[in-house]
């Protein structure tokens, strides 16, 4: 299988605040990791070098085959890389449908259209409908974003991002917030999404994460602690001694 991700001795720091430092790993084609660890662990800004929000200060990241480590954020989201956030990124005074539609038609060629109505057609409106189907919003499709619950927006963001054709997808802890049965659905719904998407998961509750991936980092403080499968991670004891800590 080929690498999705690469990431070589990533590194970023904040004046004297080292943030993310030695971080090290392959995401092949296809691939589910999670990346846990404490509050101030470095997890998100860890994402944010990865989608190129934040350059780094040291080390490399490449994005199939290529070195992505000085390419723009927007550019590497065409390249197929999408990424939602702690903290719901919708637009609410539009409807499901339109955001959808408006992520689709984001990633097109055509996304921006000054003297005609942009309309989305064929392949970006199969897209758009697929993923109201895939999240299972079809029948909400027509409603506000803010007349939905906050589990349904959560839903939603992950709609959004599968609109924009990803091969990998970061998940910034998709659970944030969500009740009891609203976590068993967005389990469920992330254990659905398509095997050939690599997917890298943020999520503080640990169960829920170490069950739905196949490799997990664990980093405390800004650095690696612990990478392996989901049950040598259980295992661990550093992993254990800083969840018992924190």
């Amino acid at each position: 299988m080929s690498a999705t991700l690469v990431l070589d001795d990533v590194g970023k720091r904040f004046g004297a605040l080292v943030a993310v430092s030695g971080i090290s790993m392959e995401v092949e084609q296809g691939a589910r990791w999670a990346v846990i660890g404490p509050n101030g662990a470095g997890k998100t800004t860890l994402f944010r070098l990865i989608s190129g929000e934040h350059g780094l200060t040291t080390g490399r990241v490449s994005l199939f085959g290529r070195d992505v480590s000085r390419v723009a954020e927007h550019r590497r989201t065409r390249m197929g890389l999408c990424r939602t956030f702690q903290i719901t990124n919708l637009f609410t005074d539009l409807t499901v449908e339109d955001n959808v539609r408006v992520a689709a038609q984001a990633h097109s060629p055509q996304r921006i259209a000054f003297w005609r109505t942009a309309r989305l057609r064929g392949e970006l409106a199969d897209r758009a409908d697929h993923a109201l189907e895939v999240i299972g919003l079809s029948d909400k499709r027509r409603r506000k974003v803010n007349e939905l619950g906050h589990g349904e927006q959560r839903q939603l963001e992950i709609a959004v991002a599968l609109a924009q054709d990803p091969k990998i997808l970061l998940l910034d802890e998709p659970a944030a917030g969500l009740s009891a049965s609203e976590r068993v659905i967005m389990r469920d719904l992330v254990e659905s999404l398509p095997r050939d998407l690599s997917i890298l998961l943020i999520e503080h509750d640990m169960a829920l994460a170490l069950g739905l991936v196949d490799h997990v980092l664990c980093m405390d403080n800004g650095t690696p602690i612990a990478s392996g499968t989901p049950d040598e991670i259980r295992a661990d004891e550093r992993v254990q001694s800083v969840y018992l800590r924190s």
